[in-house]
C-alpha cells in the first residue's frame, strides 16, 4: 500500500514520501468546511491582496468567535509544499486590516534558506534572495503579501510559490467554471480525452454511450423561455449578444437499439450531472498532477463511486504525475485499511467550542485487523454527534404512544 497510496518526490530521497490522498470525517459544525474555507482564504489572500484589495479594504478572515482573546486576535495561515523539485515553507499572520508577518523559507538542498521574513514593516531578507527587495517591500501595501507584490512586480524566483497557489491548488469552492460541466464538455473536443470521459461514464453505469456537444450563436427567441421577466431578458440578452453557446446532449440507446438524445440539463439526473462535472477536473487534475481539494466527496455520489474516484489516486497506472486529493466527507464505508493507510485518516472534532484535528495514526489501530467503520461509529476515536432526543417530543402515555 505504501508504493501506491504514497509517492517519492524526489528521485534521491526514497524514503521521503507524501501521501496521494487525506479524508477528513467529523460531525456536522465540527469545523472540518472551514478548514477547507481557511485554505481558500489563504489562496485568495495570496492570489488577490495586490491586484484586487486596494488600500483600507478587508481581507476574507474570519477570526474564531467563541473566545473574547481570539475574536479579535489575529489568523495565521502556513503552508508547506513541493515545486520544481524544491520543498518551501511559506505563511502570514493577519488579520481583516493588516498583514502583521510573512515568510519564505526553501529547501532546494537539505538545510532551510531563509528568503525573507517580514514583522509589520520590518524586514529581514535571506543572502540567498535576490532582487529588487528594495522597491518590492516599499510598494508592499499594509493589507497586501510581500509574495503576491513582487510577483506581480517581476520576480521571477517567487513566481514558482505564487504558481503553486494559481495553478497546481484547486479548491471545489473556487473557480466555479473549472467545476461546472462545461469544462467536461470542452475536453469532449479532443478525441483522447473523450475516450476517458466516456469511460469514466462507462464505469460510473451511467447508461450513457456517448456525448455530444453543439455550439450555436446565442438567439434569445429561442433559447429564452417566453415567461422570462422582460428586465431580466434584457439583462441576459446584452451579456450574451453575439456569443455562441454549447450545448451537451448525452447519447442513450432505447429498448429497440436506437440512439435517443437527452439534453443533459433538462433531462439527466442532478446526480449524473454532478458526476459530469466532476469529470473533466478529475481527469485534469491526474494528468497534470494539481492537488485537489473538495468539501463532502461523498454528496450525491454511491459508496462504490466514492471508493471508485478515490482509487483513481491510488493508481500508479492512472496517478503518473503525483495527484494529491483532499476531502471531507460522512461515506464511512470507505474508511478502510484495504483503501487508506492510518495516516490518511483525519478526524475533526469540537474541544471546548473549538476545532481540534487528528489522525487515526494516535489511535494505532492494528494493521489489517481492526475494522476501522465500525470501530468509529462506536464512538472509539470520537468525532462524532451527539445525538439526544429532548423530553416530549415524542410523546407517549401508559398505553403506548398515541395516536
Amino acid at each position: 500500500m505504501e508504493n501506491s497510496n504514497t509517492f517519492a518526490p524526489f528521485a534521491e530521497k526514497k524514503n521521503f514520501r507524501l501521501l496521494r490522498s487525506a479524508t477528513i470525517y467529523g460531525p456536522n459544525a465540527s469545523g472540518k468546511s472551514n478548514l477547507i474555507k481557511a485554505l481558500d482564504a489563504m489562496q485568495d489572500i495570496v492570489l488577490f491582496s495586490y491586484s484586487k484589495y486596494q488600500r483600507g479594504d478587508t481581507l476574507p478572515i474570519e477570526p474564531f468567535l467563541l473566545d473574547a482573546q481570539s475574536r479579535h486576535a489575529p489568523s495565521e495561515f502556513e503552508v508547506m509544499f513541493i515545486e520544481g523539485g524544491v520543498q518551501y515553507q511559506y505563511g502570514f499572520v493577519a488579520t481583516k486590516e493588516r498583514i502583521e508577518e510573512e515568510w519564505l523559507y526553501a529547501y532546494p538542498k537539505k538545510t532551510a534558506q531563509k528568503w525573507y521574513h517580514r514583522i509589520g514593516d520590518k524586514w529581514t531578507f535571506g543572502s540567498y534572495f535576490r532582487g529588487n527587495k528594495k522597491l518590492w517591500s516599499e510598494s508592499t501595501r499594509e493589507n497586501s503579501l510581500f509574495l503576491s507584490t513582487a510577483v506581480n512586480m517581476n520576480s521571477e524566483m517567487l513566481r514558482p510559490v505564487y504558481d503553486w497557489f494559481k495553478k497546481k491548488l484547486h479548491i471545489l469552492s473556487n473557480a466555479k467554471e473549472y467545476w461546472h460541466p462545461s469544462f467536461t464538455y470542452q475536453l469532449c473536443e479532443d478525441e483522447e480525452h473523450k475516450k476517458r470521459v466516456l469511460e469514466f461514464l462507462k464505469v460510473a453505469d451511467m447508461d450513457i454511450d456517448d456525448i455530444e456537444v453543439e455550439e450555436k450563436p446565442f438567439d434569445p427567441n429561442e433559447m429564452l423561455p417566453d415567461d422570462v421577466p422582460e428586465v431580466l431578458k434584457k439583462e441576459i440578452v446584452d451579456e450574451l449578444q453575439g456569443k455562441k453557446l454549447k450545448t451537451a446532449y448525452s447519447i442513450h440507446t432505447d429498448l429497440q437499439g436506437e440512439r435517443v438524445r437527452f439534453k443533459v440539463d433538462t433531462h439527466e439526473s442532478e446526480g449524473t450531472k454532478k458526476f459530469i462535472s466532476f469529470i473533466g477536473p478529475w481527469i485534469d487534475t491526474l494528468e497534470n498532477g494539481y492537488v485537489m481539494v473538495i468539501d463532502e466527496l461523498h454528496d450525491n455520489f454511491h459508496p462504490l463511486m466514492v471508493k471508485f474516484l478515490i482509487q483513481l489516486f491510488h493508481d500508479n497506472d492512472i496517478n503518473t504525475r503525483n495527484a494529491q486529493l483532499i476531502f471531507t466527507s460522512h461515506e464511512t464505508t470507505v474508511m478502510s485499511q484495504d483503501i487508506f493507510r492510518r495516516d490518511q485518516i483525519w478526524f475533526c472534532d469540537k474541544k471546548n467550542k473549538a476545532t481540534q484535528l487528528y489522525s487515526l495514526v494516535e489511535f494505532k489501530p492494528r494493521k489489517g485487523v481492526t475494522d476501522i467503520e465500525k470501530a468509529y461509529l462506536s464512538g472509539r476515536y470520537e468525532a462524532l454527534p451527539f445525538i439526544s432526543i429532548p423530553y416530549g417530543l415524542i410523546q407517549r402515555d401508559s398505553d403506548g404512544p398515541q395516536e
